[in-house]
């Protein structure tokens, strides 16, 4: 099976703010499913300094080929400089589910 679809993830700084950023990508049909993990920690640099901050993850699934307008898409809403954002292709699944995943993404 090839890797039609992906999961897009991120993190922001509040659980307000997730539930944002997964309504908003849900309502412009660039994803056909969020879910919001947290809180969780997380450690990282910044600015030249270890920082530890409680964030929220945001899952979202789409079609590959909606993936670039949904990294836009959270560009564009995120409150971070520079968000986390990460597609990764998912390798595998139920095929209903995915083509359910496609028919809500266009």
């Amino acid at each position: 099976m090839s890797a039609d679809h992906v999961v897009v993830a991120s993190t922001i700084d509040s659980e307000d703010a997730a539930r944002a950023l997964a309504s908003a990508a849900i309502e412009a049909r660039v994803a056909a499913c969020a879910q919001i993990v947290g809180p969780i920690t997380s450690v990282f640099r910044w600015e030249g300094a270890v920082q530890t901050e409680t964030e929220w993850r945001v899952e979202c699934k789409t079609a590959r080929d909606r993936a670039a307008a949904l990294v836009d898409l959270l560009k564009a809403r995120h409150s971070y400089d520079v968000p986390e954002i990460i597609v990764t292709p998912i390798e595998g699944g139920g095929a209903e589910y995915l083509e359910w995943v496609t028919l809500e993404t266009r």
